[in-house]
């Protein structure tokens, strides 16, 4: 005798979905409706959302409100830098890189002048003052870095006080930005061989002043998030990933720190004089998202020591190689609407002699060849390790320039911290790894 099993579709109540249910074996009925899989659905978070911090496209399959599937695409925001990189020459390109991580724009340009001066084989010959003015600025660039990275992940969590005062502080570091190199971002200020020009007066003592602010201000990030009960609960144990996950997905920066390796460049492979500053790595043990904002606090305050010590450091002296046919001129006078070149400047260099324009014109215009060969460098971004793999093919523009972006790396780890947790913790994972899209869509 064969036994018939059959049910009405299911009726929704209060109490949630009925079923109507005749004969047949019971378990057979709860295999059925464990198959329909009415509640698990497919959800596209972005590629425009206000808290994906920028245009990054998720898809998650959530089963209720837990997530059970997360994959991540990226794409959305291609600007093609390295592609145009191979149509500059090698002095133009920082005006590209500059504008890849936008919130790093130092870190991006350091890197990329690095590996053209390892090519051209005069890294012994940058000027010191130089290469502290460029720790100088990259330690502030790592201190409104983390800031935004802070601001924004405390709007998303409700704490718009945190972002207040994140942005607040932001705000100092950039006004220091815009009066040495005349803009708050994308500066082009770091050459390959040196600076574009000197400090402008005043910005040493200015410099003094804002890190005495900052380092005030810094302990309120504690008052307001660090000891707050409300802050923690929603933090701790979220976007959790342990060292082992780290090292088999190739996260650097504070993600991994956060899982209590020590890993810096600037203490494991020194550039720019690192191993004679005196500053310590923080890390915690705690592997979460909790974890990862304590050591970014802490690394602002880390920074300000390395400002100070740059400070002290700085004197008189070229900001560029000495060798003309490199060097770009690096005093550089604007004109009034503070674009263009003064007429005192102009009039130098056409006053100085016929070779010496002839030589000014056909270095910015075809730019210095780099013999042929390849060259990696790599620097501590506030993300992580930023590289750049530059090969020249002997000419007057790159034949490639590759760049290992942190924050494309990192964004590995968002299906780890993801899977089994909630719908509303996605948000605190892209906090907690703070991608910046224009480093990932290159």
């Amino acid at each position: 005798m064969s036994t018939s099993t059959s049910h009405a579709p299911g009726r929704e109540t209060t109490e949630g979905t009925v079923y109507t249910v005749t004969g047949g074996d019971w378990d057979e009925v709860v295999q059925a409706v464990q198959k329909s899989d009415d509640e698990r659905i497919i959800v596209n978070m972005g590629p425009q959302h206000p808290s994906t911090h920028g245009v990054i496209r998720l898809i998650l399959e959530i089963d209720g409100e837990t997530v059970t599937e997360a994959r991540c695409g990226v794409g959305y925001l291609h600007t093609g830098i390295e592609k145009n990189l191979e149509y500059r020459t090698w002095t133009q390109g920082s005006t590209f890189v500059t504008r890849m991580d936008y919130l790093t724009s130092f870190h991006n340009e350091a890197a990329y002048c690095m590996s053209v001066e390892k090519l051209l084989g005069i890294e012994d010959q940058i000027p010191d003052r130089a290469t502290i003015i460029r720790v100088l600025l990259m330690e502030l660039n790592r201190i409104s870095s983390h800031l935004v990275a802070i601001a924004t992940g405390g709007m998303e969590l409700g704490a718009t006080t945190v972002m207040v005062y994140g942005f607040r502080d932001r705000e100092m570091v950039l006004d220091l930005f815009e009066m040495i190199t005349g803009l708050r971002m994308n500066h082009a200020y770091i050459r390959p061989g040196g600076l574009a020009q000197d400090l402008p007066p005043g910005a040493v003592d200015a410099m003094r002043e804002t890190v005495k602010t900052l380092r005030k201000n810094f302990g309120e990030y504690e008052t307001l998030a660090s000891n707050n009960p409300i802050f923690k609960a929603r933090l701790q144990d979220i976007a959790y990933l342990d060292l082992t996950g780290c090292m088999a997905l190739g996260l650097t920066g504070p993600i991994l720190r956060s899982a209590g390796l020590p890993q810096d460049l600037r203490k494991t492979a020194p550039y720019c004089g690192y191993e004679t500053y005196d500053f310590d790595v923080p890390t915690t043990d705690t592997c979460d998202a909790y974890g990862r904002f304590l050591i970014r606090v802490e690394e602002m305050r880390q920074s300000l020591r390395i400002v100070e010590q740059c400070l002290d450091r700085l004197e008189p002296g070229p900001v560029m190689v000495g060798d003309k046919k490199i060097a770009w001129p690096a005093q550089l006078a604007l004109g009034p609407d503070g674009l263009g070149n003064s007429l005192d400047h102009i009039r130098t260099i056409m006053g100085t002699s016929m070779e010496a324009l002839i030589h000014h014109f056909k270095l910015v215009t075809e730019g210095f060849r780099v013999p042929p060969g390849q060259a990696y460098v790599a620097v501590e971004s506030p993300k992580g390790e930023l590289g750049v793999h530059a090969v020249s093919d002997g000419g007057t523009r790159p034949y490639r320039v590759h760049f290992r972006d942190p924050s494309f790396a990192n964004m590995q780890a968002i299906a780890a911290m993801c899977e089994g947790g909630q719908v509303a913790d996605v948000i605190v994972v892209i906090a907690s790894i703070d991608p910046v899209l224009g480093g990932v869509d290159r």
